[in-house]
């Protein structure tokens, strides 16, 4: 098992956060069908302020290139995508069309 963290801001508009989270309790099924189906096993969100924390295991095969393959063919996860930048900002280190950062793992116990 693999496990990845990333990281991104929320727009500063508390109203907006509001529905992002709304967003977040009624993930549409074809949403967790594409990140079941891409080798993902669990995905957490986790928030404080405007920025936001994702943790994902995986199976060992996962590739986030072949993730990102998938989620340009399928037009569902397209319109969330789309739904989602309206709430979402890319942080600085964001490179590319890539919202959600990686982030490197400095310690583990």
């Amino acid at each position: 098992m693999k496990r990845f963290c990333y990281t991104l801001d929320l727009k500063d508009n508390s109203k907006l956060k509001e529905e992002y989270i709304k967003h977040h309790k009624n993930i549409w099924p074809e949403i967790i069908e594409s990140i079941k189906e891409s080798g993902i096993i669990k995905a957490e969100i986790y928030n404080i302020g405007n920025r936001l924390f994702l943790l994902i295991d995986t199976y060992d095969e996962f590739s986030e290139e072949n993730k990102r393959k998938l989620d340009l063919k399928n037009s569902i996860v397209q319109k969330w995508e789309a739904l989602m930048s309206n709430y979402q900002k890319k942080i600085e280190f964001s490179k590319s069309e890539n919202k959600w950062v990686r982030m490197n793992k400095i310690f583990e116990l």
